[in-house]
């Protein structure tokens, strides 16, 4: 009489119950979660590692506060631009006139101001149309004439830059109002009782931690319900963790010193707003189609040349508060003002995960990708590295970020 010796497959360990088999099993599906979201991740944990390397070389004098805040004032310009170049490059275009239209734009300010003596606010409203005006031009000549960006770009480059040099007449133009000066260098007020810390700051910084917190456990319930892939729980409490950290860390370092800069505070609903926008509104949706395949954006209904329009459109108003920002901080309107930063604000967004091809990007990527440039020219200057050898590595980390972008994509479609 044979026995039945047939093989059963272990049974599966009960919820709450650890063990060696239930420890791999989560470990694999962190990591799957993990390669999933690479594009995503990648340039996060690298900017982490990077402050973490440049801490350690300065002998903390990157994590000072005083050197935190100069890092804000530094590349809020091009953070700024860096969102705008994001949804250009997710629209599959590119915009090389930015960094002459910031110039453009402060030179017009400094006239405006210093040489008519027109108040600040108005001036402000008025360099922002300019803005307006400009990208509308440049999207109108893209969009509904079908001149390719690079060559509108270019020559828009060409033609802002000799317009700042005949409005300055070669020369430098300043001092602004004050209250222009605070737009690119000013901080929150004191409130509150005296402490060691900007209170106002403190306040700031928890209701943002506690936005993000809500943001995120929303963004995964809601994933969920439509039955989407998201992180495993530990991965996602990990990541929750790690966003926290980095905000309570920069907001004590900023109140440790004078408090957050106006141009944070500026920069941080632009975050907000576009992020929504690229997220949850119809347009970030069509930019995002209109990217990926046109084709069958167009044949969805998108109208690509309306969304062509505005995006360019957005991109000189934002050219636009970028070059007021910059003259503020410098206090003066040069002819030489945004030399490369149209540069920059391109890789910027390669560097946070745009893809050569459009359709792919995040706002918050663009904001990564700057502030891994920020981090590296700020690293580089307090160890004082040559402006030459900067150059290179920066060189190198775009071409590591563009690299990575093109593995990225042929593993996937393996």
């Amino acid at each position: 009489m044979s026995t039945d010796v047939t093989a059963k497959s272990p049974a599966p360990a009960p919820p709450g119950r650890s063990g060696p088999a239930a420890e791999g099993g989560l470990l694999r599906l962190m990591l799957d979660g993990l390669r999933r979201n690479m594009r995503q991740y990648g340039m996060l944990i690298a900017l982490g590692l990077i402050v973490v390397l440049f801490a350690i070389w300065t002998d903390g004098d990157l994590l000072l506060p005083r050197n935190a805040s100069n890092l804000v004032l530094q590349n809020s310009y091009i953070l700024i631009l860096a969102i705008g170049m994001m949804l250009v490059i997710i629209a599959g275009h590119i915009d090389l006139s930015v960094g002459s239209l910031t110039a453009f734009v402060g030179a017009f300010a400094a006239v405006l101001t210093v040489q008519h003596g027109l108040s600040w606010p108005v001036a402000l409203v008025l360099c922002l149309l300019v803005g307006a005006v400009a990208g509308s031009v440049q999207g109108y000549l893209i969009a509904y004439l079908g001149i390719p960006s690079f060559i509108v770009t270019l020559a828009g480059m060409l033609l802002f830059r000799g317009l700042t040099e005949i409005l300055l007449k070669g020369q430098t133009l300043g001092p602004f109002p004050d209250g222009l000066q605070k737009l690119g260098n000013g901080f929150l007020p004191e409130v509150g009782p005296h402490t060691n810390y900007h209170n106002l700051t403190l306040l700031l910084g928890l209701v943002l931690i506690a936005a993000v917190v809500w943001q995120e456990v929303q963004g995964r319930r809601r994933q969920q319900e439509f039955a989407l892939d998201v992180l495993p729980t530990r991965l996602f409490l990990l990541r929750l963790t790690a966003l926290v950290a980095a905000i309570l860390l920069l907001t004590l370092l900023l109140a440790s010193y004078k408090g957050a800069p106006i141009v944070l505070i500026i920069l941080g609903a632009l975050v907000v707003g576009y992020g929504y926008v690229m997220r949850n509104a119809v347009f970030g949706r069509h930019i995002y189609a209109i990217g990926g395949n046109l084709p069958a954006a167009k044949l969805s209904g998108v109208k690509d040349k309306k969304v062509t329009f505005l995006v360019f459109l957005n991109m000189g108003v934002l050219a636009a508060l970028a070059g007021l920002v910059v003259a503020a901080r410098l206090n003066a309107a040069s002819p030489k003002a945004g030399v490369n930063f149209e540069l920059e604000a391109i890789a910027s967004s390669f560097i946070g995960g745009a893809s050569m091809s459009g359709g792919v990007g995040t706002v918050l990527g663009a904001i990564i990708g700057g502030l891994v440039l920020g981090v590296l020219n700020n690293g580089m200057n307090l160890l004082s590295v040559g402006t030459d050898w900067q150059q290179v590595i920066k060189g190198l980390a775009l071409l590591v970020a563009v690299g990575f972008d093109v593995w990225n994509k042929r593993k996937s479609g393996s």
